[in-house]
């Protein structure tokens, strides 16, 4: 499990390029909509979030989108 707050969750979607809701959907065999919930909070079952400072404690029980998004927002910062 890991966990970290809404307003972290929402400055690693905000770091992402152009695009990227598409290409962690297509690599994960989802659809764009459900990458967008999981960054909006909206009815996703891979995490819990509480009540707590910055928006919130959000308790994963699922990272997979978290850990494609972490590495693309990674990938474009260091191809600079």
């Amino acid at each position: 499990m890991a966990r970290t707050t809404f307003n972290r969750l929402r400055g690693v979607k905000d770091s992402l390029p152009h695009g990227s809701m598409d290409a962690i959907a297509a690599e994960l065999n989802i659809t764009a909509d459900e990458v967008r919930a999981y960054f909006n909070g909206e009815g996703n079952a891979d995490y819990h979030i509480e009540a707590g400072p910055e928006g919130g404690i959000i308790e994963f029980s699922n990272t997979r989108i978290l850990e494609v998004a972490l590495r693309i927002a990674w990938e474009a910062q260091n191809s600079l």
